[in-house]
Formats: C-alpha cells, sequence, structure tokens
C-alpha cells in the first residue's frame, strides 16, 4: 500500500488532485520545477485558539490556506465541520485555484475550516467562534478585500460571512472598501442576488452544455438536448437542491434523490419542491409518499440512469464501486467524488465525466460579481436598467407600427423590462459556463487528450503559468 493511501486503499484527498495534476502535466512543456511551484500550498496557516462557551473554555482548531498567489486577493469558502483537517482544506484551496483559472475568475485559490459541529453550538457560540477566528485572520494579514476573500461553504452561510464582515469592519474601521472582504453576505449587507443557487445554476448551465453536443451525445448512446434525461441527485444541500430544481424545470426527469440517510426513488420522476417540503417537514427524505425508499444512499449511485450528480462528499465513487455505475455521464457538483482509481475505470466504460474544477465553479463566478459590486460601490443594473426600459418602449412603438397587431399585457411587460441584478448574474454565470466548456472542449480535441478532467486541468494550468509569467516570476 502506498503511503498516500489510508486502510481502504484510498488516496488522501489532496494526493487524488496531485495525480490529476501529474497527468495534466505530461501535455506541457515547461521545467519540473515550476510546475511544483504551483502544485504546492503557498500558505498554511493553522490555529488553536480559546472560546468560553457556557461555563468552559474550549481550545477551536482552525485553518486558512492560501494555494496560489499568482494572481490575488486569494479566494475560498469556510466550512464548520468536525472532518475538517489540514489534508482537507490544502485540496480544497488548490482545487480553488484550477477552479478560478479555467472561469477566468481572477483570484489565487484558498480555503478555510474550523472544526468544530454547528449543529450542536449554539448560534450565539457559533458566532463567538467566527468573530475570534476573524480577529486571528486579521492579526496573520489573512483576509481583505486585495488579500484573501473568505465565503460560504459547508455548515456556513449568509448569518456567518455577515459575522465576518462586522468583524473585519470593526478592526479596520474608515477602509472603504470592507464590504469586500467577504462574499456571499446578505443583499441588505453588499451581497448580490443570485448567489445562493449560483453553484447549482453552474452545475445545471455546464451539464445543459454537453447536453447539447452531438458527438457526445452519440458516443454515449443518447439524444441532444436535456429534456427527458433520467437524473440521479446524491445531495440535497444547497448545490443540490437548486441544480434538481433547475434540471427538473428544464424537462429532465429526477428518478432518485439520495441524502445521508438513505434515498427515495421513482422511474417515472420525482416533484423537486414536494421532496424539499418532505424534507422540511420530517428531517428526512425517506418516506416520501411519491416514491420507494432505498436503505443505502451508496446504492442509488449504482442504479440506471442517463445523468449522475454527486452533490455531497468527496471519494463517494471508487474502485470498489465504480464498475457497478450505470450513469453514462457523471457531472462532479461535489468537490471530489470520484478517486483517481474510479476514474480510470469510469474512462475506459466511455463514461463521460464533467470534472469539479470546472462544473462547480459557479458560485465562485457569482461571488466574483459580488466582490466588484462591493468595489465598485454600485448594484448591478442601477446605471442602466431604466435606460435600458426607454429604449425597450420606444422598439415597441416601431413592433406595433410594422405589426400592425395587438400586443398583449405580458409581451408588453417582457419587452419593456430592463434587467434586475438577477438577471445580469445569471447572465454573466451563464456566459461563464459555457465558455469554460467549449475551451476545455477545444483544448481537449487539439491535444487528443481522452477525458474532460485532463483537459481542464492542462487549461488551468496553462492560465497559471500565463499569469506568472506575465509577473515575469518565471524565466
Amino acid at each position: 500500500m502506498s503511503k498516500n493511501q489510508n486502510k481502504t486503499g484510498s488516496y488522501s484527498f489532496f494526493n487524488c488532485i496531485e495525480k490529476n495534476f501529474d497527468k495534466a502535466a505530461q501535455f506541457i512543456s515547461i521545467e519540473k520545477g515550476l510546475l511544483e511551484q504551483i502544485k504546492a500550498c503557498n500558505s498554511v496557516y493553522r490555529m488553536h485558539f480559546p472560546v468560553k462557551i457556557g461555563k468552559e473554555i474550549k481550545v477551536i482548531e482552525a485553518y486558512r490556506v492560501q494555494h496560489s498567489h499568482h494572481k490575488l486577493p486569494c479566494k475560498g469558502g469556510i466550512r464548520y465541520s468536525m472532518k475538517v483537517n489540514q489534508d482537507e482544506i490544502m485540496t480544497l484551496a488548490a482545487l480553488m485555484t484550477y477552479k478560478c483559472a479555467i472561469v477566468d475568475v481572477p483570484f489565487g485559490g484558498a480555503k478555510g475550516g474550523i472544526k468544530i459541529d454547528p449543529q450542536t453550538i449554539s448560534s450565539e457560540n457559533i458566532e463567538k467562534i467566527t468573530r475570534r477566528y476573524t480577529s486571528e485572520l486579521i492579526k496573520k494579514n489573512f483576509i481583505g478585500p486585495g488579500i484573501d476573500v473568505p465565503a460560504p461553504d459547508y455548515g456556513t452561510g449568509e448569518r456567518e460571512m455577515s459575522w465576518i464582515f462586522d468583524t473585519f469592519l470593526s478592526l479596520r474601521s474608515g477602509d472603504v472598501d470592507a464590504l469586500a472582504c467577504v462574499t456571499g453576505k446578505p443583499v441588505s449587507q453588499g451581497g448580490v442576488r443570485g448567489r445562493k443557487e449560483a453553484t447549482g445554476l453552474g452545475v445545471f448551465y455546464g451539464i445543459r452544455e454537453l447536453c447539447h453536443v452531438k458527438e457526445d451525445m452519440y458516443s454515449v448512446g443518447l439524444d441532444v438536448g436535456l429534456v427527458g434525461k433520467k437524473i440521479i441527485i446524491q445531495g440535497l444541500g444547497n448545490v443540490g437542491y437548486h441544480a434538481a430544481s433547475f434540471f427538473h424545470e428544464s424537462g429532465a426527469i429526477i428518478i432518485a434523490l439520495a441524502e445521508r440517510e438513505g434515498a427515495i426513488y421513482n422511474e417515472k420522476g420525482l416533484n423537486v419542491s414536494k421532496v424539499f417540503l418532505h424534507l422540511k417537514n420530517n428531517g428526512s427524505i425517506l418516506n416520501f409518499p411519491e416514491a420507494k425508499n432505498i436503505k443505502k444512499t451508496e446504492k442509488a449511485l449504482e442504479l440506471e440512469c442517463d445523468i449522475l450528480i454527486p452533490a455531497a462528499l468527496e471519494n463517494v465513487i471508487h474502485k470498489n464501486n465504480a464498475n457497478r455505475i450505470k450513469a453514462k455521464i457523471i457531472g462532479e457538483a461535489a468537490n471530489g467524488p470520484i478517486t483517481p482509481e474510479a476514474d480510470e475505470i469510469l474512462d475506459k466504460k466511455g463514461v463521460i465525466i464533467v470534472p469539479d474544477i470546472y462544473l462547480n465553479a459557479g458560485g465562485v463566478t457569482v461571488s466574483y460579481f459580488e466582490w466588484l459590486k462591493n468595489l465598485s460601490h454600485v448594484r448591478y443594473g442601477r446605471m442602466e436598467k431604466k435606460f435600458r426600459e426607454n429604449v425597450n418602449a420606444e422598439f415597441l412603438k416601431v413592433i406595433k407600427t410594422v405589426c400592425k397587431k395587438p400586443i398583449s399585457i405580458e409581451e408588453k411587460k417582457m419587452i419593456l423590462r430592463g434587467p434586475r441584478e438577477i438577471d445580469l448574474v445569471r447572465s454573466g454565470l451563464e456566459d461563464t459556463m459555457i465558455n469554460g466548456f467549449h475551451k476545455i472542449c477545444d483544448l481537449k480535441k487539439s491535444l487528443k487528450i481522452g477525458n474532460m478532467r485532463t483537459a481542464a486541468f492542462v487549461l488551468s494550468i496553462n492560465k497559471i503559468i500565463d499569469s506568472y509569467e506575465r509577473l515575469g516570476i518565471f524565466p
């Protein structure tokens, strides 16, 4: 057993990324030492700090990792989980670097984590921990609009981001750009509309674009388009829920949804909104009236389907179950859901894998829009919305004159409406995901690379190299 493997034979999360990086490096002509610099994490900040919880003082373990400084600020979420460890945070920071490069978001990758279980800690104590963590980051210059900009991740959300912003502002009073020190904030505190569903919507846009490529669809025996495609989604958190909702609205058939406690299945399709309401009311997706239960979550991954979307944990598809996966397409909505061994097995089977470093980049893309909004101090749409409505009104007059036909009230509203912030954000996200997809596919074809993952890494590494060369760092 390799030193990089654990007792089950699976590689560590960070080593999985390194293996994918090394595959891509074979297609890049550059000195090995420079590739090693790109692969390595630049800064790892591990901290322990005391917080009084109840009558006791607890020592909290936390991390902030900055993987790359090829562009600044660094960018990445903060997760609260008892599973947080250095290997995980380093891996997620590396993934952020590659994601940002692929979708042309000018950030270096970073990630943070606090080793706590937010489900067992009161809101008051979570606030204490969040504020103390923020102050520790400020002490070491690990947070700031031009330095390192956190965002929500597993176990965190708008609430925690607002505490981070407030703490930063209190310790850096007078900083005119303080709003840009963190993204994923409530809209009332400088957040951007559309951020919450951004990762799930990005997953939808990426898979939709793949389903429009005739060559790829025919290679796996599927028709072009999303309508009628049978989809299984593992994980009904923020990413999985929104991805499922957008797929359902587009005419795809969600035949199974899987959570920790098990899965539910209906070959004719599940109504995502009804399932989510059932989950909210009962604390579990199991026993949903319009579906049958599947006791083991992993069994749901092995059901017959067109598209499988793992949207929860890493390494859920591994060498022991890869041969039983029947999906023709796998979209990695989660970070690292497929191990390197499983990757090779699925590749030989002809399964199309849309990699995480591209597919779940929707969140950081919209975080970028929020960061720009905070730095410009102008809400999206404020300057052009009324102008566009006036132009559309003139356009409507021309249509009436030329067509000489009545226009319904609904049609008038649609034509006259100027772009709202959420319209602009979603338009920008859609364009970003479509462009990223085609850049990966074009590179895959030109270099005759066998799969999208390796092509995505090659694209990412080349963009990072270009950034370093522009800075004059590489000889």
